[in-house]
């Protein structure tokens, strides 16, 4: 199954993907924010365009595994994701993604602007990877 995944930030929103089969997972785009039906608009674009049959979004739940504001703000956006697509949206907890993102860009030899400007789709991805795993352990 093709899924989407995405990287809420406040600035940006990191894209990424898998391959049909769920195998492999790669980084697609970074989303300038703009509003969150823009934002949703873009989305929905993407999901269409690359065949997606599932979106999950990050999380970003506190240390303590407790929901804050960056959480609540995420699943209003999730909400609001559901209610546009046509297909299933679900969450993955995204605790420490963006500094693995920033060690795999690191040992991808990628300069500082690069990692700065990748590091929500290198999220992203990590999240996908991470959601897979979680799904492939359930089944």
């Amino acid at each position: 199954m093709r899924i989407l995944a995405v990287d809420l930030g406040s600035k940006n929103i990191g894209i990424a993907a898998c391959d049909a089969l769920g195998i492999s997972v790669r980084p697609i785009e970074t989303i300038r924010r703009t509003s969150v039906n823009g934002d949703i608009e873009r989305l929905k674009f993407l999901a269409a365009d690359l065949d997606a049959e599932a979106v999950v979004v990050g999380l970003p739940l506190r240390m303590d595994g407790s929901v804050g504001d960056a959480a609540g703000k995420a699943l209003k956006f999730v909400d609001a994701l559901r209610c546009a697509l046509a297909i299933p949206v679900f969450t993955q907890d995204e605790r420490l993604t963006s500094y693995e993102a920033e060690q795999i860009m690191r040992e991808r030899g990628m300069r500082r602007e690069q990692r700065r400007s990748r590091s929500d789709e290198f999220a992203a991805m990590i999240i996908l990877r991470d959601f897979l795993s979680t799904a492939k352990a359930k089944s």
